[in-house]
């Protein structure tokens, strides 16, 4: 491939705050009421300014974000922005990317996440936790040798940031096992759930049957799923197989990351959303990749006049603390570059 590819990348929940989107709401009247009238409520009031504090709730955040990343996406390409080669999502920025591919409209958009929301703030309680400073090796083997049995591996986000979810009081006794390690942190976040892990599997079951009433289309762009960081398959059955199974498992951010620069030839991404979370996370990441060592074993057939483009999409965790309606608890906080992108 003689030219470099380029990704679009959403967003997911966490990275929502109280005003994003208010330039894009009034250019979009008729998907600003198709929004009100699916969800019930003004999705401009919940966006721009929040008065019931309503916006951090799993169950209002996910298609308030999705809404303004779908608006975000109209308005580039109502501008003439020329499409991404590829696109990816973080969790719910997943369903923004599969939107942009052609895979569903906005209405069916709005309806799936809406009851994504719904689903999860529903789900049994627990807890979920991000570790700095550890591999997913080394976090996988304080596992074991704790001999907490409830705690699964929830986002792969950079190689040495991993959130871990599960049953809350096994969540909270891992932070000794993980303190003990010179240079590890141990975050508790601020979720009621533990997303991506196997508490969720009910939440899954429940999501299926209601997927079941959905037709999908194949993806007119190439869209890397979380749950395997490999394109999506164009069976509109997979499609809706991958959306349930990402419920309860984990998110290889890293390894999309990887598969772009590595295996795609993406030199260049644009975050469509309210966030840089990806971007900085891309750009750190990326530098540490051997350049010489690329191989492109997915040729793209676009115009070669332009430089290709990648859009991402972060999902539920992206917010740190000291943002506005901020994320994690007590007194730790992370640097703007070590936000961690979630659900």
């Amino acid at each position: 491939m003689d030219h470099q590819s380029t990704a679009w990348l959403f967003p997911g929940q966490g990275s929502q705050h109280k005003g994003m989107g208010e330039q894009l709401f009034e250019l979009f009247p008729h998907q600003v009421e198709l929004a009100d009238d699916i969800l019930g409520y003004s999705i401009r009031e919940l966006c721009v300014n929040d008065p019931e504090n309503h916006l951090n709730l799993t169950q209002y955040s996910q298609p308030a974000l999705f809404f303004v990343n779908a608006l975000s996406f109209l308005k580039l390409q109502q501008d003439g922005v020329k499409t991404a080669d590829f696109f990816a999502g973080h969790s719910l920025g997943e369903y923004n990317a599969l939107f942009a591919a052609g895979c569903f409209d906005i209405e069916t958009g709005i309806q799936l996440v809406r009851k994504r929301g719904e689903i999860m703030s529903r789900a049994p309680k627990g807890g979920m936790a991000a570790v700095l400073g550890l591999s997913l090796d080394e976090i996988a083997t304080l596992i074991r040798q704790s001999g907490l049995n409830n705690i699964d591996i929830a986002n792969i986000n950079m190689p040495t940031q991993t959130v871990v979810s599960g049953d809350k009081t096994e969540i909270l006794a891992f932070a000794e096992y993980v303190e003990q390690k010179p240079g590890a942190r141990y975050i508790p976040l601020r979720v009621s759930g533990a997303f991506h892990s196997r508490l969720m599997k009910q939440a899954a079951v429940e999501f299926d049957e209601f997927l079941q009433a959905f037709s999908f289309h194949s993806p007119r762009t190439p869209v890397l799923a979380n749950i395997t960081a490999q394109s999506y398959s164009s069976a509109p059955e997979e499609i809706r197989n991958t959306l349930v199974t990402q419920l309860s498992s984990s998110v290889y951010w890293l390894d999309i990351m990887t598969n772009l620069f590595t295996d795609y030839s993406v030199e260049y991404i644009r975050e469509v959303g309210p966030g840089q979370t990806l971007t900085r996370m891309w750009t750190e990441h990326v530098k540490t990749l051997p350049k010489g060592d690329r191989t492109v074993q997915h040729q793209v057939n676009r115009d070669t006049s332009a430089p290709a483009t990648v859009f991402m999409y972060p999902g539920q965790g992206s917010h740190y603390y000291h943002r506005p309606c901020g994320f994690f608890s007590g007194s730790h906080r992370l640097p703007a570059e070590q936000s961690v992108p979630g659900f």
